[in-house]
This record gives C-alpha cells, structure tokens and sequence, in this order.
C-alpha cells in the first residue's frame, strides 16, 4: 500500500469537502443499500478515518469495507489506497442529487431520532398512573401499593432505556424515583426497614441524577424516621437536618422536614429544641410550592391532619400530654371533616391512639378507651408499624400501675394483642420496635 501522504482517497474526500461525519454518513448509507443482514450496521469510526486519509495503510481494509468505499466512489478500493493520478478530473456536480440526497439524509437521521425517542402520551400515562398510586396510597393495603409501584418503576425503565431524549431520560428519572420512595414507604408500612432504607437511598440517588431536590428531601426525611424505627436516635436527628439543606422545597415540604426534626429532637431528650422545631411547622410560609410535595400530594405530601398527628406523637415525647391531647383532637377533627373516600384510616388512627395515651399519662382511662375507638377499624392491611407502635405503648401503660389490675385496661390490652397478631406487618416481621411513629 501507499506510503504517501498523499492518496486517491484523501483526493476525493477532498474535493467532496467532506469532514468526518459526512464520509461516515454516507459510508453507513451505502453499506445498507449494498450489504445483507449484520453487516448493514457497518461503520466506520473516525480514528479509521484518519488512517484511511493518511497515506499511511499498510494493508487494505477488510472486504466489507472494500465493497462499500467502491460504491461510494466507483473505483477499485487498490486504487483509492494508492497515489492519485497526475491529472485528476474534477467531480461532476449535479444539484438536484446533492438536493435530493441531502433530502434523505435528513429524513433519515429524522426517523433514526424518532425512534429514539417515546411517545408524550407513553410519558403522560406513566406520570398520571405514578401520581394516582401517591394519592390513592393511604385508602389501599400496603401490599398493593408495593405491587403497583413495583410495575411502575419497572416501566419507568423500560422506556428510559428506549428514549435518547434528555429531557424524557430526567422525567423517567424523577418517575422512577417516585416509584422508589413509594416502595419504601411500602416495605416500611409491611415491616420490612432495612429494604425501606435501601429503597430510600435509591429514590434518593433518583433524584441526585435528576438533580431534583423535592425527591432528595423527601428520602432524607424518610431515611430519618427509618433511623428513629432502628434505634438510630443520632442518626435520625442528622438525616433530619440534612434533608433541611435542600433547595427549591414549598412550604409543605419545609414543614414535614421540621415535622420531622422535632420528632428527632424529642427522642434524644432535647425538649427545648423539639418545641422549636414544632413551632416552625406551625408556620403559614412564603405560599411557596415544589412538584413533589404539593403538585402530585397524596403519600408525598403533609397535610394539616397528618402534620397534627405528627406533633401529637412529639408532644407524647416530651411529656406534654395537654399539648398530645389537643393535637390529636385536632387531627381526628381534621380528617372528620374530608370526605370518608379521602380520609386516611392510618391517620384516624395513629392520632386516635395518641390520644389515648394521652388520656392515660393523665390518669382518664374512660377517656383513653373511647378514644381508641376509631382505632379498631383500621384494616389489618394498613396497621404500619407507626400504627403498632403506638398500641404497643398504650399497651404497656395498661399493663403497668395504676392500671394493670382494672378490668377495662385488661380487656383492651388483650385486645390491641389480637389487633397486632392479625396485621400484615406483624405476619412480615417483628415489627418496629417500641418506638413511636413518626408520621404512621
């Protein structure tokens, strides 16, 4: 072969003014016209092109490559290797073919894209379907939700791996991590804490790719009370903190974050801080919003019934049953007043039996046992460790002086045993723990 630096072929790409995506587009085009099977996909990569252009191969390329650089520029590929002839015509130029050819090229590197891309609607039902399965979360068995955002998220997949589209692959990504953060909460609510966790971490690097910090803020927050759930007193209070130091949160997303801090605050003993923290979630804010906590809602958001509850359970902490009580009162008065096919039975209870301990800490058991009431009703499918937790410590309160040797404190003890024995949760796992829950 030649060892000029200068060839036919260098000649020719010249005179064409080709650069290395148009020799390469046109080389791909005529390997699919003239070759079969595989070998259709034959390309070229530019550091063969520079070898090709260089006067420099040793050796001529492969066959395939051979018969493709022939029909490109109908000469033998011996000759477009060697020394350019001493008087060289210049190529013909025909403007309706480069018009033509350019036409095709465009049309086709068009579908090419297309097919890389999938359909708005594709994307609009998977967003809807994940934002229905968020809102529909506390009126469903945790099983179920875990079922259907395990299908979600494995669509979420499917079609990211089929787009190339940037701004699809970061929704499907945010998608994905929604569905992520509902199977944790899922796993969490069957018992199930270390594969919580896990989820969480993964919804939480969801979000990092995405670069969407509402769903960075919100795994934090539930990272946190796993933690409260496994003992890890310390490291709830610091996932807490941190999950704060995101940015573009709404004031739902800021107050559930404090929620949160003030419950981690209140079981490391730290009463003066807690009360602060409780404070900030009592705030109006700035009426700002993000995407997550207040356009899609339901499981991901924090609203005025749940966040009573949640402060009920932090004031049980601290030793405030006055300000237990009235927090719970108004968190069963909140959700009494929604609709019953949008009142979260979870919530009803969690609240219902906080405040029933409550009433205990202050010596009304009549009290404390009409108020566990709405309790009961909680389907076995959505008694969550938060639920359990709760029980469990009114069960030791009824077990323990003054109450152990009253008829009424005996029957209902032996019968939040039955109430935990018969829950999904219980079925799963041992449960959470003697903790009390953070949001249930």
């Amino acid at each position: 072969m030649s060892q000029t630096s200068q060839t036919l072929l260098k000649v020719l790409v010249e005179q064409r003014h080709w650069r290395y995506v148009d020799f390469e587009r046109h080389f791909r085009r005529s390997a699919s016209q003239i070759l079969d099977g595989s070998a259709k996909k034959l390309t070229v990569s530019e550091s063969q092109f520079r070898r090709w252009t260089s006067g420099r191969v040793q050796t001529l390329p492969g066959p395939e490559a051979c018969q493709v650089l022939e029909h490109m520029f109908g000469v033998d590929s011996a000759a477009l290797f060697g020394p350019p002839p001493s008087a060289l015509p210049a190529p013909a130029f025909n403007l309706e073919d480069e018009i033509a050819m350019t036409a095709r090229d465009a049309q086709s590197e068009a579908s090419a894209t297309a097919a890389e891309s999938i359909s708005d609607t594709t994307l609009d039902q998977l967003r809807e379907d994940v934002t229905t399965l968020a809102r529909q979360y506390s009126s469903k068995p945790a099983f179920d939700v875990w079922r259907r955002a395990k299908e979600l998220r494995e669509e979420a997949e499917r079609e990211r791996d089929r787009t190339h589209v940037p701004a699809q692959k970061q929704e499907l990504l945010i998608l994905a991590g929604q569905t992520c953060a509902l199977l944790a909460t899922a796993a969490f609510d069957l018992g199930s804490l270390d594969s919580a966790r896990r989820l969480c971490r993964a919804a939480a690097l969801y979000g990092e790719t995405a670069r969407f910090d509402p769903l960075q803020a919100f795994a934090g927050g539930t990272l946190a009370y796993i933690a409260y759930f496994q003992h890890q007193l310390a490291e709830g209070a610091r996932l807490a903190r941190r999950a704060q130091a995101f940015t573009g949160l709404g004031d739902v997303a800021r107050r559930r974050l404090a929620a949160i801090e003030a419950r981690a605050l209140g079981y490391v003993g730290d009463a003066l801080s807690a009360r602060r923290a409780l404070d900030v979630t009592q705030h109006e804010g700035s009426g700002l919003t993000d995407d997550l906590h207040d356009e899609v809602a339901g499981e991901f958001g924090f609203n005025a019934e749940r966040l009573a509850m949640s402060n009920s359970s932090t004031c049980l902490l601290i030793g405030d049953a006055e300000g237990a009580e009235a927090a719970a009162k108004r968190s069963l008065e909140l959700a009494a007043a929604r609709p019953a096919a949008s009142r979260a039975v979870k919530i009803v209870g969690g609240a219902a039996a906080d405040l029933a301990m409550a009433r205990l800490l202050r010596g009304d058991l009549d009290g404390a046992v009409a108020a566990l009431s709405p309790m009961w009703d909680v389907p076995r499918g959505q008694r969550s460790p938060g639920i359990l937790a709760r029980t469990a410590r009114i069960r030791r309160a009824l077990t323990a002086a003054p109450y152990r040797t009253a008829p009424q404190a005996v029957e209902v003890a032996e019968r939040i045993e039955d109430f935990t024995r018969v829950s999904d949760t219980h079925q799963l796992g041992p449960g959470a723990g003697p903790l009390a829950a953070l949001e249930g």
